[in-house]
């Protein structure tokens, strides 16, 4: 009986030993749940990605960049072989220069001839004037002189004057005449001269649209030079965005198709954590939720980000990505756009944890794995 009593004593005191090791392990040791509100998951940053490619087929004579390199927008990549589009570029320069040279010479000879043409028609209107005065001056001397025949004429009827002085008078009166019938001669050639300066109005504007002529011919041919210089300048590959490039295909001495892809960068400032959320959790995360995310190189610093992809199908857990519980089979693919990327500390290709917070109230939590 006595050893049976002590049996039960070390059997109880076996056993409430192991309750206090369990006690201890549970407020010690164990992980706490997640908190209510917080989603985690886990996945690789990447980002928006340009493929970079040329307009024209050429062979590459420069190689300005390389894999891994940081370029700004539009710093030229590459170099094409430009001889042939540089030799009609100097063509399309030299149809400028002669279009223009043609220009400025028509140009100068219609101003010459406008003033010319002007300087004649002023000319004549003042040949007109002079004569419309002549023909007022001879008039009223013939009138003058055929008052003085006639009253000559009368005297001499009562010879009270010699005949001689009455023909006289009345030779007076028929040179009178004549002179006005002169004057009247010389304003009809005056006014047909006025007519024919006046002709030249004509004249100017057909000579106008020869120089408007010449002058859409220069246009024309500064079109022809900036098509040329577009064509040239797209031999030189500019980068489209800020970033790094990625991938670089071609290199020094090789011929690339017309709109092959050389060059493959990935904006820097634009990139996005693809994390895979449990079909059971897709329906707590929505557009616009924020998120913290969490890199091995920088574990104690969250970077700030937003939901701006939700996937509408899912899909089976992608290799890559480990997932805490293997039940599950179906997972959403959602994108996490980081806010900001201050000093590129992030790249492409680094695996990242995610905490997505559904709901407000949550503290934020570090994930747990």
């Amino acid at each position: 009986m006595e050893k049976k009593s002590k049996f039960l004593t070390y059997t109880a005191l076996a056993i409430g030993g192991v309750l206090i090791m369990m006690s201890g392990w549970w407020i010690g040791w164990r992980v706490p749940p997640f908190p209510e509100g917080l989603v985690q998951a886990n996945g690789r940053i990447e980002g928006d990605h340009y493929t970079v490619s040329g307009k024209w087929p050429g062979r590459v004579v420069s190689l300005l960049v390389h894999e891994g390199d940081l370029v700004e927008k539009d710093q030229a990549m590459m170099e094409l072989d430009d001889a042939q589009i540089l030799a009609k570029v100097s063509q399309a320069q030299a149809a400028v220069d002669i279009s223009q040279a043609q220009y400025q010479a028509a140009f100068a000879v219609l101003s010459v001839y406008k003033k010319n043409v002007q300087l004649t028609i002023d000319t004549a209107k003042a040949g007109l004037s002079r004569a419309d005065a002549d023909v007022y001056a001879s008039k009223a001397n013939q009138e003058q002189a055929y008052k003085d025949a006639e009253r000559f004429r009368e005297l001499f009827s009562r010879e009270t004057v010699a005949e001689q002085r009455s023909e006289q008078a009345y030779l007076n009166w028929k040179v009178a005449r004549a002179q006005h019938s002169g004057a009247l001669s010389v304003r009809i050639q005056a006014e047909k001269r006025l007519a024919e300066a006046g002709l030249g109005g004509e004249q100017i504007l057909a000579k106008q649209e020869e120089v408007d002529a010449l002058a859409a011919k220069v246009r024309q041919a500064q079109a022809a030079l900036a098509e040329a210089q577009s064509v040239l300048d797209d031999f030189i590959i500019l980068a489209p965005a800020a970033g790094m490039i990625t991938t670089r295909i071609a290199d020094n001495g090789e011929m690339v198709a017309a709109g092959s892809p050389l060059f493959d960068i990935v904006d820097l400032n634009q990139l996005y954590l693809k994390v895979y959320v449990p079909e059971k959790e897709v329906g707590k995360v929505r557009l616009g939720l924020p998120a913290q995310i969490y890199t091995d190189a920088y574990p104690d610093r969250p970077f700030p980000a937003v939901i701006r992809y939700i996937a509408s199908q899912a899909e089976f857990t992608p290799k890559e990505v480990q997932t805490p519980d293997e039940r599950v089979k179906l997972v959403y693919a959602v994108k996490l756009y980081l806010n900001e990327n201050p000093g590129h500390q992030l790249t492409p290709g680094l695996p990242a944890d995610a905490v997505i917070r559904w709901q407000e109230q949550t503290p934020w939590a570090k994930p747990r794995w």
